[in-house]
């Protein structure tokens, strides 16, 4: 089974050597890799070259003009020739059991993504600590919108489970791992693994640092919320008309994040993890 790992590429070329050492350590080897530049300077874009020029699994691409990141993780998935696809941001990195870890679920049929944890690390990669939030959902509800970010890093998805009706939006700056997160949740299962493979790296030109950059990026998670609950045919939500919340993310949140129900999700959660290994025992309270 083959995998893509896709690379949407502006202007990043002073940490993608981590990325790319990432890669080429991977346990799992049937993979290529597609980047797509998104008219970075010309300096940058020698720099990626020179690093990627004598090994034929890497393929670059750019773009005519600069498009934005909807456009170009959409063009990353259309350019992927693997069964499986998984986006890598040019600034993290890869654990080296990622791919392995990563396609062993898709044995079952059913499902069509996976999802993992992830660390937080600082500008030279080093791990800061855990994500905290990661952690297996109920597939199928109506209800779900990801709103505590238990999907994230590393997500990958079957290919042909990506249609034209479901592209990204390609009008979103930022945003878009969510959209493409809800518009797969939607089409079927996915999988949790239960284990950290991806290193996020924090630093100051990330996307969601600046106080500008985090309130474009609240719009746009807005967006995808919005668009995600009339995609599901829900105009009533919470018994206020959609079109009447100003700020979707605010809302669902504090809806879905009562003391009751996250005392329900803390139980749920330390259920799971003692069914699947990562605690040794459970306190009664939670088994009666």
């Amino acid at each position: 089974m083959k995998f893509s790992i896709l690379v949407a590429h502006f202007n990043n070329a002073v940490y993608f050597k981590d990325c790319y050492e990432s890669i080429i350590q991977q346990t799992y080897t049937d993979w290529e890799v597609i980047i797509v530049d998104d008219c970075s300077e010309k300096h940058e874009k020698e720099a990626l070259q020179e690093l990627i020029r004598n090994d034929d699994r890497f393929f670059l691409y750019e773009n005519a003009t600069n498009r934005g990141v909807g456009y170009t993780k959409n063009k990353c998935i259309e350019l992927a020739t693997g069964e499986i696809c998984g986006f890598l941001d040019p600034d993290d990195a890869l654990t080296p059991d990622a791919l392995e870890k990563s396609i062993k679920p898709y044995s079952d049929q059913n499902i069509i993504g996976t999802y993992s944890r992830f660390y937080i690390c600082d500008d030279h990669l080093a791990i800061q600590k855990l994500f905290p939030h990661s952690g297996r959902i109920r597939n199928g509800s109506q209800y779900f919108f990801n709103i505590n970010f238990e999907i994230a890093h590393f997500f990958t998805f079957k290919n042909d489970k990506y249609t034209n009706r479901d592209m990204i939006d390609e009008t979103l700056s930022s945003a878009v791992d969510q959209d493409l997160y809800l518009k797969l949740y939607d089409k079927g299962e996915l999988a949790f693994i239960n284990r950290s493979l991806y290193l996020y790296r924090i630093h100051s030109q990330g996307v969601s640092q600046s106080k500008s950059k985090k309130e474009k990026l609240y719009r746009n998670w807005h967006k995808v919320l919005y668009n995600t609950l009339t995609r599901r045919g829900i105009k009533t939500f919470y018994k206020t008309d959609i079109q009447q919340i100003s700020r979707l993310p605010d809302f669902i949140f504090k809806k879905q994040n009562t003391l009751s129900s996250k005392f329900f999700r803390k139980i749920i959660k330390t259920i799971d993890n003692f069914l699947h290994g990562s605690i040794t025992a459970v306190p009664l309270l939670f088994l009666i």
